[in-house]
């Protein structure tokens, strides 16, 4: 299977799907009246996507992937604090089930980039 070659971070799908979900995490909190877990938990979010684009930009393998593992780390972060969201009553448990998988995706999405370009350093 023939690898792409990506010009700009944006071209990652990675890094839309951080986007979409920094997005949604906004909205869904938007009404959270403890502002400091809502700040909280939108820094996780904005993150992600933040840290992919950062990586990308260090133009080497061996930077990207150190930026990926940041991004990977705060997608736990934010589905932590998606999970407390639901228990605190801040969001609708099945919302936060539906969110918290949205994370887990990504993750996955997050080891497998750094799979490939883990083996492009070796």
């Amino acid at each position: 299977m023939e690898e792409k070659h990506y010009q700009t971070f944006e071209d990652l799908l990675v890094w839309e799907e951080g986007m979409q979900l920094c997005v949604q995490v906004y909205a869904l909190l938007k009404d959270c009246r403890d502002y400091s877990f809502r700040d909280q938990i939108q820094r996780s979010a904005v993150s992600v996507p933040s840290n992919i684009a950062e990586g990308f930009e260090r133009q080497t393998d061996k930077e990207f992937v150190q930026f990926l593992f940041i991004a990977k780390g705060s997608c736990a972060e934010l589905r932590t604090q998606l999970y407390l969201a639901g228990e605190l009553n801040f969001i609708e448990k099945k919302q936060s089930v539906v969110y918290v998988e949205k994370t887990k995706k990504l993750s996955s999405m997050l080891q497998n980039l750094i799979k490939v370009r883990r083996a492009r350093i070796q």
